[in-house]
């Protein structure tokens, strides 16, 4: 695992593709608990990424950190913010709304005409960085937290995720596009506001754009 920084309070990693968020066996908090030597330590999820998406997270060390970062994500005062390439070529910029609904049976997210039962506002910013061969490399901060909201967002309006098989297509891409660049908060211990960082490795649909 890849700790980007610990302390007492809090512990910040990079999430593999293909690790669950949640803390149960094979899961992000039990993976750190082994590096760290320790199987009894307390680290606790505050926020999610799906198993597909890789990146920067933040986990709690204390129960009382935990309680003060899910409060933040609660009043929106915990910033994200992703990378994603996508097929095509989306406007410069702009804020993307919609309603969303899950479909549990099928374990989709859609975007829904009305409000209803389990139908969720969703909300996100976004600007392209760079244009190539068909592709555009966007830069998306999160005003709300749906589940697979980047990837219904996007796809929904022509342009998915690359290497998302789900919401796209089969593009040649093994794994999807989406990466977790950028948290900022306020750290639960000494009040501060707090950021970390990191990009994507060179490997498939980023190689083509210089990050």
């Amino acid at each position: 695992m890849d700790i980007l920084y610990a302390d007492k309070r809090i512990l910040v990693a990079i999430k593999p593709a293909g690790v669950l968020s949640t803390d149960e066996p094979g899961g992000m908090p039990s993976l750190l608990r082994a590096q760290l030597g320790d199987d009894r330590a307390c680290v606790r999820t505050v926020h999610r990424l799906d198993a597909a998406v890789q990146g920067v997270m933040v986990f709690a060390r204390s129960a009382r950190a935990a309680s003060l970062l899910s409060e933040q994500i609660r009043d929106r005062g915990f910033q994200k913010e992703y990378l994603a390439v996508v097929h095509g070529a989306p406007p410069e910029g702009g804020t993307l709304c919609d309603l969303l609904g899950r479909d549990r049976q099928q374990r989709m997210t859609y975007v829904a005409d009305a409000p209803g039962k389990d139908v969720r506002e969703a909300k996100l910013s976004y600007r392209v960085l760079q244009r190539r061969e068909g592709f555009s490399l966007v830069s998306i901060c999160l005003h709300t937290g749906r589940t697979h909201q980047i990837r219904v967002q996007f796809a929904s309006r022509g342009w998915p995720l690359a290497g998302d098989r789900k919401y796209g297509t089969e593009d040649g891409f093994d794994a999807i596009a989406l990466w977790s660049h950028r948290i900022a908060f306020t750290h639960p211990e000494t009040g501060e506001v707090v950021e970390f960082s990191a990009l994507p490795p060179h490997e498939g649909a980023w190689e083509m754009f210089e990050l």
